[in-house]
């Protein structure tokens, strides 16, 4: 996957997971938790449908590591270079 695509996939989620959210303005080097209102269960169904859609495993202390969509694609890149 590019990064465009791993953007995009990221937000895909979100609109499933937070469907009233507004994500045509959402900034990629600003905490999504910054500029959505997220909590840490719809963090954690996010890390869920990563593994369930891309095989994605994330550990728990890795999830500060998907903050931002920037930091997403630096983090997921590598493991979905493949898919």
């Amino acid at each position: 996957m590019t990064n465009d695509q791993i953007k995009h996939a990221v937000l895909q989620i979100i609109a499933v997971i937070a469907p009233d959210e507004d994500l045509s303005h959402v900034k990629s080097d600003v905490a999504l938790r910054d500029q959505l209102e997220l909590d840490s269960m719809d963090f954690l169904d996010i890390v869920m449908e990563l593994r369930k859609r891309y095989g994605v495993e994330v550990p728990e202390g890795d999830y500060g590591q998907l903050a931002s969509l920037d930091s997403c694609v630096i983090y997921l890149a590598p493991k979905l270079k493949d898919k």
